[in-house]
């Protein structure tokens, strides 16, 4: 048994959700407040540790109404352990798991036992299958997954996402550098691309919403 899982993500016309240097301010202020309230709706809410490095996130609830109680776990997918013990999304403002490997420096893994709860899974690199067991396995049934591009591909190729929510932005940045929603190794032939079926769309702002089921 694992969560169910909704990858949501705000990405520029072209596929972009990030420039070659990093800039990634997207989505408007009406899909901020969509987000926050996705978030508010999941038990976890998970991310790559690029992500947590290049933007110290909060992952919390904070530009919606919220209750104590209201803020998702946070989930940071760390195979060596990198998460910095001082960046805020290791702060007392919700509870984190880390998700690490076996081969992760273990007094990396000691440090980060202090702040968080560590979930070893896997041998070189954190099994996500491995982990989104353990994570049900916590009581999290509703997962959001904000996850860059590396993370989205391997959720994505894994058969690990039921939902994908896209922002789409009426921007265009370009660049070959730039990261798109889903990176990785990629898909050889397009017979063998990932299903997806459109639940509904609608804009928000000048920003445009699409929703999907995964197929299969």
């Amino acid at each position: 048994m694992r969560p169910y899982v909704i990858l949501n993500a705000a990405m520029t016309l072209d596929g972009k959700i990030a420039t070659a240097t990093g800039s990634s301010e997207i989505s408007g202020e009406e899909d901020l407040r969509r987000v926050h309230e996705l978030r508010r709706e999941c038990d976890a809410i998970m991310v790559g540790i690029n992500t947590v490095l290049a933007d110290d996130p909060r992952l919390t609830v904070h530009r919606v109404d919220a209750a104590p109680g209201d803020n998702p776990v946070r989930v940071v997918v760390d195979s060596m352990a990198r998460t910095p013990p001082h960046f805020r999304v290791l702060n007392d403002e919700a509870p984190t798991v880390i998700g690490v490997s076996e081969s992760a420096p273990p007094e990396r893994v000691a440090e980060l036992r202090k702040r968080a709860e560590v979930v070893v899974a896997g041998t070189w690199r954190v099994d996500l299958h491995l982990l989104l067991e353990r994570l049900h396995g916590m009581g999290i049934e509703r997962l959001m997954l904000e996850g860059g591009s590396t993370l989205n591909y391997s959720m994505l190729t894994g058969g690990l996402v039921d939902e994908v929510r896209v922002c789409i932005a009426p921007m265009i940045v370009g660049g070959r550098d730039a990261r798109t929603l889903v990176d990785g190794e990629g898909i050889d032939e397009m017979a063998d691309a990932i299903r997806l079926e459109l639940k509904r769309s609608y804009t928000l702002g000048e920003d445009l919403i699409v929703e999907y089921t995964v197929k299969g």
